[in-house]
């Protein structure tokens, strides 16, 4: 499942390789947007990225999200169970990317 969207202004593409992704998984990616938003007012674009990897019984569940600022985008990726779990984390990692971005 890909979809693209805006929301406030910022263009979402999201892609997930042979994969569904729930309301509630697009809801915290808005969710993610507004927290990031607290951070810098600049995003130009979110790239999320979900993919299963492995095979039988080793599969390992990955987020990435790329954020386009001006200057060198922030990047985290993150592997687990949950999907919104994952989400809230790669969204922290990236803040803490902006963060230091400012110092």
């Amino acid at each position: 499942m890909n979809y693209t969207e805006n929301y406030k202004g910022v263009k979402i593409d999201v892609q997930a390789v042979n994969l569904d992704i729930s309301e509630a998984v697009q809801a915290e990616i808005r969710a993610s947007i507004d927290k990031l938003s607290r951070f810098t007012n600049n995003i130009n674009a979110l790239d999320v990225y979900f993919k299963n990897d492995g095979q039988g019984n080793n599969v390992t569940r990955v987020v990435s999200m790329r954020v386009g600022v001006p200057g060198p985008d922030v990047f985290a990726e993150e592997r687990g169970e949950h999907w919104v779990t994952m989400l809230k984390a790669v969204t922290d990692k990236n803040i803490r990317q902006l963060q230091k971005g400012k110092d």
